[in-house]
């Protein structure tokens, strides 16, 4: 009898091409549609109620079964709940991580092992390969669309379920062959936004669920320079937004830090200021995708963000801790978001910054 491989299936054309890819080299495949959120959007609409749609005229296009399951509830206390407590704490989350490590890899993998499945797949862009008893996690063919990192948190026994179908691809192959095909999902725009929730207007989205108060705006010297709507809403680095433009020498200004018990943002201008810059970070809840470090101390490269080129460090491990030391001072090091580390083609794994060292 053929595998059967559960797909994740999330009304874009990269699940959708992963379903047909899986059905054509001869796998039982079903499709598999998670609804997560349950609120409609500012507009009044359920996107999920027209990706569900588009699943099921790809799967019928396909011939393969399809049905939805709900894993709302997972969803918040899991991802969401963790989300907004990082955003109270004044940090900026990583939400994608998270969703892959506690939904997709975990809430739906249970689910399909369940159901009688021998594999599940998803649409990311990413490949796999073993090097004797481990499977190693490697970045997708497309430098453009990599999705390793958001994968980097995920374990041995998720990875060894796992099938990603389109990794060996680029974007403009995966959506030829869903026009080829005559997939209804081949021209629909990618999805943004936060991991199932969507495209939302950020600020009144965070206000249903953080209490908010505004604030003074700070220079390096302690100077009030401007006012902020509150600290939840600014992340390190940023310079759109702040509205002080007209202030000092008239370089743009940029957050370079939040004092939560002061409820104070600090500001600095130019681009070049080296408050922007970190010659280290601090990094928590470091995971590896092969169960452990390679080593006590070891050199690899490493993203602070998702678009991020790679960048040359060397890595100190002290248990589930790690100091990151950088060749090149690193720009806006942001507490919250993932250091993911790599060897080459192979993404070693990673964990949460918890600080910067000012370089």
């Amino acid at each position: 009898m053929a595998e059967r491989v559960v797909v994740g299936m999330s009304g874009g054309v990269d699940s959708s091409v992963a379903a047909l890819l899986l059905k054509q080299q001869g796998y039982d495949v079903l499709g598999v549609f998670m609804k997560n959120w349950e609120e409609k959007d500012e507009d009044g609409l359920c996107t999920a109620t027209q990706d569900y749609a588009d699943v099921r005229d790809v799967c019928d296009a396909i011939g393969i079964p399809y049905y939805t399951v709900n894993f709302s509830q997972q969803y918040w206390d899991k991802v969401f709940t963790h989300f907004l407590e990082e955003y109270r704490r004044g940090r900026t989350p990583n939400p994608d991580v998270l969703c892959n490590q506690e939904i997709k890899f975990r809430a739906f993998l249970d689910f399909a092992m369940r159901s009688g499945a021998d594999r599940i797949a998803t649409g990311h862009f990413c490949r796999l390969d073993r090097e004797g008893d481990q499977v190693r996690l490697l970045r997708g063919a497309d430098p453009g669309k990599d999705q390793s990192y958001f994968l980097h948190a995920l374990r041995q026994e998720q990875l060894s379920r796992a099938l990603f179908p389109v990794g060996g691809l680029t974007k403009a192959e995966v959506r030829s062959i869903a026009r080829e095909n005559g997939l209804a999902t081949a021209q629909k725009k990618d999805s943004t936004g936060v991991c199932f929730i969507g495209e939302r207007r950020f600020r009144p989205f965070l206000k249903q669920f953080l209490p908010t108060e505004p604030g003074d705006m700070v220079d390096p010297e302690g100077r009030v320079v401007g006012r902020h709507e509150g600290l939840t809403f600014y992340t390190i680095g940023q310079r759109r937004g702040l509205g002080i433009g007209g202030c000092g020498d008239g370089r743009p200004w940029f957050v370079v830090g939040k004092d939560l018990a002061g409820n104070r943002l600090l500001v600095c201008q130019g681009e070049d200021n080296p408050l922007l810059f970190a010659g280290a970070l601090h990094a928590s809840r470091m995971t590896f995708l092969a169960g452990r470090p390679p080593a006590e101390r070891f050199s690899c490269t490493a993203k602070i963000r998702y678009r991020q080129t790679d960048q040359a460090c060397t890595v100190e491990m002290q248990g589930d801790e790690a100091c990151v030391r950088f060749a090149s001072p690193q720009r806006a090091v942001t507490p919250g978001q993932s250091v993911v580390l790599y060897d080459g083609p192979v993404c070693l794994g990673g964990g949460i910054i918890e600080r910067a060292e000012i370089a």
